[in-house]
C-alpha cells in the first residue's frame, strides 16, 4: 500500500463565504466568463451531456439565456449530430446556402423538409440556380395541396423583396421592418440566391439580447463524445453540422484512451476550430497533464453529482470544493477554464464554486427538473416529476453509455456494475425561470464579496469552513415552511 498523510477533502456544505466590503450592488455585476480557451459565455452555466438533461429544447432554451447546453451521447451518431443541427438552425442573422427545391417538385417535398428540418421558407430556383420563388408555410395547408406541383403556390419572384448580396444585416433589419415582410432574399447580379433573413430570427436576436451566439449569430451548442473510433465519428458528424465545442466524456478522464482521443482530435485540421473540453478529473496531476495534451477546457468531478454512486461503489473520489482547488493548481499560469461538474443544489453552491476558482458551472439535476429535459414525466402524490438518472446507472449503461465507464460494449446487462441511480426530480417548470433564479443568487453573492466580475469574486473571496452545527444553522431552523420558495427546497 502507498502510504501517505492524510489529506481533508471539503465540499460545498463545509465551507461559507465570508461577507466583504462592498461598494458593488447585485444589478451591477458582470457574470460573462471563459466555457473554454476560445469560447466566452454570458452566464457561466453549462448543462450536462445527460439523456435525462440536454437534448436541442434544453440546450436551444439555455443557449437563450447565454449559457451553452452539451447534447448527450446515448443517442445514435446520427441522431446526436441532428441534435446540434438542429440549435444551431434554431436563429441566424444570413441563413447561408438555404435549402432551395426546384418549381416542378411537389408540396409534399416541401412539408417533408419543414417536418425533418423545421425550414418555414423555401427559396425556389430554377436549373442555372436563379432565384424564381418562395414557398412559405402560409402558402399551402390543404391535404389535397401536397400533390401539386410547388410552382402552382410558391409566390413568385415579382412578389418577393430582394436586395443585393452585399446588404448589411442592419440595412436588412430595417428593409423587413419598414416593408412588414417576413423574409428578404438576399441575391447576386445573376439573380441567384446567396442568403436569406427572417423577421423571426430577428425576433429573436431583440427578445434573446444575451444569448450565447457563433460568429455566425447562431446559438452555441457542445457535444458529448467518448473514446476510440466512434468518438471520432461522432465527432465528425456534429462538426459538420456547425457544433462549437466537443467534450471528451468520460467518468475517469486521467486515462490513455482519454489523452489519446485528445491528441487524434486536436492534430485532426477538421477540428482546428472547435474546442475541446476533457473530463473528469479531480487531481493536480490529471489537470496538469490534460493541458499539456491540449484541453481547451477541464472538467472537474469524480462522484459528486446526486445520482452518482461512483464514491460508494468504486471508494473513490475527492469533494468537489478540493477537487477544483486542485484544478486550479494544476492549471497553473495556463489559465485553462475550469469547470465545475456536480454536486449544485442550491445557487449558493455556484458562488462557492466560481469563488474556489472555477469559470463555469456543469448542472444536471436542477435541469432535469425543467420543462426543457427530455425525461419522462411521472406522478407520485399529486405531483408532476421529471425522471432523472445518472449515466451509470444500469438503465443508462445498457442503452449505450457504459463505455463511460469503461464497461465493454458486449457485456450482459447483469455482468455491468452501474456507478448511478435512476430518481425523480420535482418538475420546476421552464428553463429560464430557473436560470433566473440561479443567476439571481449568483449576482446576490457576488454583491455580498464586493465582486463585479466573476475574476474579482475569485480575487477577493475568503473561505471559511464550517461545522456539522453551522450547516443546521445555514437552513431554514425550528419552523415549518408553509410556503415553497423559487429557490429553496429542504432536503427533508
Amino acid at each position: 500500500m502507498n502510504r501517505q498523510e492524510l489529506t481533508q477533502g471539503l465540499t460545498f456544505d463545509d465551507v461559507l463565504l465570508e461577507p466583504q466590503k462592498t461598494n458593488i450592488s447585485p444589478r451591477e455585476v458582470k457574470t460573462s466568463t471563459k466555457l473554454t480557451r476560445n469560447i466566452t459565455l454570458n452566464i457561466p452555466l453549462v448543462s450536462s451531456p445527460m439523456d435525462t438533461v440536454t437534448e436541442s429544447k434544453l440546450a436551444i432554451a439555455l443557449s437563450l439565456e447565454g449559457g451553452i447546453g452539451i447534447i448527450h451521447r446515448n443517442l445514435s451518431p446520427k441522431d446526436q449530430a441532428q441534435e446540434v443541427a438542429k440549435v444551431k438552425r434554431y436563429r441566424n442573422s444570413f441563413i447561408e446556402n438555404p435549402v432551395t427545391l426546384g418549381p416542378d417538385q411537389k408540396i409534399k417535398d416541401v412539408v417533408k423538409i419543414r417536418q425533418e428540418k423545421g425550414y418555414k421558407n423555401i427559396p425556389i430556383v430554377g436549373k442555372s440556380g436563379k432565384l424564381l420563388g418562395l414557398i412559405t408555410k402560409y402558402d399551402y395547408f390543404w391535404p389535397e395541396d401536397e400533390k401539386l406541383p410547388i410552382k402552382k403556390m410558391m409566390k413568385k419572384v415579382k412578389d418577393l423583396v430582394t436586395v443585393p448580396e452585399n446588404t448589411t444585416l442592419e440595412k436588412a433589419r430595417k428593409i423587413i421592418k419598414d416593408k412588414k415582410v417576413p423574409v428578404i432574399i438576399l441575391v447576386n447580379k445573376q439573380g441567384k440566391i446567396k442568403s436569406l433573413v427572417t423577421r423571426s430570427d430577428l425576433e429573436k436576436s431583440l427578445h434573446y439580447p444575451n444569448a450565447s451566439k457563433d460568429k455566425q449569430d447562431r446559438l452555441r451548442v457542445g457535444g458529448a463524445i467518448g473514446v476510440g473510433k466512434e468518438a471520432l465519428k461522432r465527432a465528425h458528424l456534429m462538426a459538420e453540422t456547425g457544433v462549437d465545442v466537443l467534450v471528451i466524456d468520460t467518468a475517469h478522464g486521467h486515462s490513455q484512451k482519454v489523452i489519446d482521443t485528445l491528441t487524434t482530435i486536436k492534430s485532426n485540421k477538421d477540428f482546428k476550430n472547435i474546442d475541446i473540453i476533457v473530463g473528469n478529473v479531480a487531481t493536480v496531476e490529471a489537470t496538469r497533464e490534460l493541458i499539456k495534451y491540449g484541453a481547451d477546457a477541464i472538467k472537474v468531478g469524480i462522484g459528486p453529482g446526486s445520482i452518482c454512486t461512483t464514491r460508494i461503489i468504486a471508494g473513490v473520489g475527492v469533494p468537489q470544493v478540493t477537487a477544483i482547488l486542485n484544478a486550479i493548481k494544476g492549471r497553473g499560469k495556463s489559465r485553462i477554464p475550469i469547470i465545475a461538474d456536480g454536486g449544485i443544489r442550491y445557487s449558493g453552491d455556484i458562488v462557492k464554486a466560481l469563488a474556489a476558482g472555477a469559470d463555469s458551472i456543469m448542472i444536471g439535476q436542477l435541469f432535469a427538473a425543467t420543462d426543457e429535459s427530455p425525461g419522462e414525466i411521472t406522478y407520485y402524490n399529486g405531483r408532476m416529476y421529471k425522471v432523472y438518472r445518472g449515466m451509470g446507472s444500469l438503465e443508462a449503461m445498457t442503452q449505450g453509455s457504459r463505455d463511460r465507464y469503461g464497461a465493454d460494449k458486449t457485456d450482459e446487462a447483469d455482468k455491468l456494475v452501474p456507478e448511478g441511480i435512476v430518481g425523480q426530480t420535482l418538475l420546476k417548470g421552464k428553463l429560464s425561470n430557473h436560470v433566473h433564479q440561479l443567476i439571481g443568487g449568483l449576482k446576490s453573492g457576488m454583491g455580498y464579496q464586493g465582486a463585479k466580475t466573476i475574476k474579482e469574486l475569485q480575487e477577493k473571496s475568503k473561505f471559511l469552513q464550517i461545522t456539522n452545527a453551522s450547516l443546521k444553522e445555514n437552513h431554514p431552523h425550528d419552523i415549518a415552511i408553509i410556503k415553497e420558495s423559487p429557490n429553496y427546497q429542504s432536503n427533508d
